[in-house]
């Protein structure tokens, strides 16, 4: 059995991932409300990695004796002031998940509970590529955000890439 105060922590992750899927729903459905293709495809496909991030937590917690707990979750915000305005809302929430995971970790490791320290690794290697993703999208929009028709070819490449998979 895990830890009490690590079980509570792990389910309040969980609840985390189920509100970052819906967030990223609803800012997929914004981005094709404003025509932005390829963002709202990147976004929704991102969705479902949150719904199997929140899965392995759920898993993890059951197969451990214990009970996941799936709290009321509030609804995400669904207008934003522009592409750039959520795109960074996006990448500061991932660094809030981020922070939060290495809390969790920390906790782990102080109780010395190193089986979910073990188990948390792959959230890690996960929350970089999130970062990063995220990171790197918000700094091409800076970047072409003076030029008309840059994001149009961003956003479109965007789809291209993310429909193949």
């Amino acid at each position: 059995m895990i830890n009490n105060e690590i079980v509570k922590l792990l389910n309040n992750q969980l609840n985390l991932e189920f509100y970052s899927a819906n967030l990223y729903l609803q800012m997929s459905a914004w981005c094709n409300y404003k025509t932005y293709e390829g963002f709202s495809v990147l976004l929704k496909k991102h969705s479902d990695e949150e719904i199997e991030h929140m899965k392995k937590l759920f898993d993890y917690i059951c197969k451990s004796g214990n009970l996941a707990i799936i709290n009321e979750i509030k609804a995400p915000p669904n207008n934003f002031k522009s592409i750039i305005d959520l795109f960074t809302q996006t990448y500061e929430h991932e660094k809030f998940i981020t922070k939060n995971i290495n809390n969790i970790i920390h906790s782990s490791i102080t109780i010395q509970d190193y089986t979910t320290f073990s188990f948390l690794q792959w959230y890690i290697v996960e929350q970089h590529e999130e970062e990063n993703l995220f990171k790197t999208i918000l700094d091409k929009i800076n970047l072409i955000d003076k030029y008309s028709n840059g994001l149009l070819i961003l956003d479109n490449n965007i789809k291209k890439d993310y429909l193949k998979q």
